[in-house]
């Protein structure tokens, strides 16, 4: 599900900007998770290790409920430390009989993409890999994602479990997942857990250093400032390679107060061959493309009053009108040059307004009276990934002064005054009927 507005030019010049060279890709604003650009952003795809972002969410969900700790120990169960063992799989080889920390795992997991201690995380969770395949997907489904489904916690094929994959699910499975769903995902995990952006970010690490068992960790994200692909602004996010899913990867920059988030799901070069450069390249191009050609904006002020409803008709009060305007502004990542697109629309709240649209006083100054939100002045649609995105150009309206209620002997005097003057012109258009 994403959610609609109207919108802008901003994704049709990127559309036709842009020729991202994948099966899937989407590039969103990180702060509001408004849509930039996409390409069959709702078709199912591979996701490989970008399965690994939803693992990553549950854990700090977890650690956030107490259910989980940092520094809590870990002894690797049998599937988990035949999983580390293989080196043809990315992984930090684990000690049947050792002790490992949540966090050590989590640094493994999210800079490494260890598989190993992937699986590992899930068993601390949740008692066993197949419990968290069930997590993973009520999570989804929590969180409003569609076109997805996931089989185990890592990213890889079922067929690297080597008959050991959670149950209930097929030996030749895989996570599969739309860009639209993935970019969701982690936009909930960067603007709920920003802290994962930390970890991400780490160019290389050492598990276990000091120990015989140390070995370096060079993080997969080659985009990383310090990095061969190296971009600036770049700390996360995920990438993921299986010959189901392709190459693949999630990204996220930040410059200028602007965070934007990319997927690019099997991603090939101009000679349409998937590699390791290719899901960067376009990774970049949308990236480049984001900053270049977008600004953040403030489409409407703090305190705007929206032409034709400065004020609104109150009854029962010692003042007949009330002054509304909103609450705070509304920016928004818009297209260069776009800012004078933008009209705003005003709703006022059913349940405070009566059927002729007035308030009933009293009203305190900074009561809520309504919403206000944006929309282009052409009919385009543009969409958001989250509800909660959408609510970011969404703003109250409220009261911007008190309006005390009319003591019962002024509203009497109201009401004998109304009553005449309804008299007096139910006369008069008597009179004017005799001529």
């Amino acid at each position: 599900m994403f959610f609609s507005l109207f919108a802008g030019l901003d994704r049709v010049k990127a559309e036709a900007a842009l020729n991202i060279n994948a099966d899937g890709a989407i590039l969103v604003d990180a702060e509001s998770g408004k849509v930039l650009y996409e390409k069959n952003a709702d078709a199912v795809l591979g996701i490989a290790s970008m399965t690994k972002m939803m693992t990553e969410y549950l854990l700090h969900d977890a650690i956030k409920r107490g259910k989980v700790k940092w520094d809590q120990e870990y002894t690797p169960s049998e599937v988990v430390y035949k999983i580390s063992q293989n080196r043809s799989l990315s992984n930090v080889p684990l000690r049947q009989d050792g002790k490992y920390s949540v966090r050590e795992l989590y640094e493994a997991m999210v800079i490494y993409s260890a598989n190993g201690a992937t699986i590992a995380i899930a068993e601390v969770i949740a008692g066993s890999e197949t419990n968290f395949v069930k997590m993973m997907n009520d999570k989804g489904k929590k969180l409003g994602l569609t076109d997805y489904k996931f089989v185990n916690s890592s990213g890889l094929n079922n067929r690297d479990y080597q008959g050991m994959h959670p149950q209930g699910t097929g030996a030749e499975d895989e996570n599969v997942m739309s860009p639209r769903a993935v970019a969701s995902l982690a936009f909930h995990l960067i603007n709920e857990y920003p802290d994962v952006l930390k970890t991400a970010s780490v160019p290389t690490k050492t598990f276990r250093e000091g120990t015989s068992d140390q070995i370096k960790m060079d993080n997969w994200n080659w985009m990383l400032p310090k990095l061969v692909y190296g971009y600036e602004g770049m700390d996360g996010l995920k990438t993921g390679t299986t010959d189901f899913a392709g190459y693949c990867f999630t990204g996220t920059a930040s410059r200028d107060g602007k965070r934007f988030i990319t997927v690019v799901q099997n991603a090939k070069n101009a000679s349409g061959k998937g590699d390791y450069k290719s899901r960067f390249d376009e990774t970049r191009k949308m990236l480049d493309y984001a900053f270049s050609n977008t600004s953040k904006e403030e489409i409407v002020p703090k305190h705007y009053q929206v032409k034709g409803y400065k004020t609104v008709p109150v009854i029962k009060g010692k003042a007949d009108q009330v002054k509304i305007y909103t609450k705070s502004a509304i920016n928004m990542v818009i297209g260069s040059g776009e800012e004078n697109n933008y009209k705003p629309v005003l709703t006022l709240d059913k349940n405070k307004v009566n059927k002729n649209g007035k308030l009933t006083a009293p009203i305190k100054k900074g009561d809520k009276v309504g919403t206000l939100t944006i929309a282009p002045k052409n009919d385009e649609k543009v969409s958001f990934l989250t509800k909660e995105g959408k609510q970011k150009v969404t703003v109250d309206v409220i009261a911007a002064q008190d309006v005390e209620k009319a003591n019962w002997f002024v509203l009497m005097m109201r009401g004998i005054g109304n009553f005449f003057g309804d008299v007096w012109s139910g006369i008069s258009s008597t009179v004017k009927g005799w001529f």
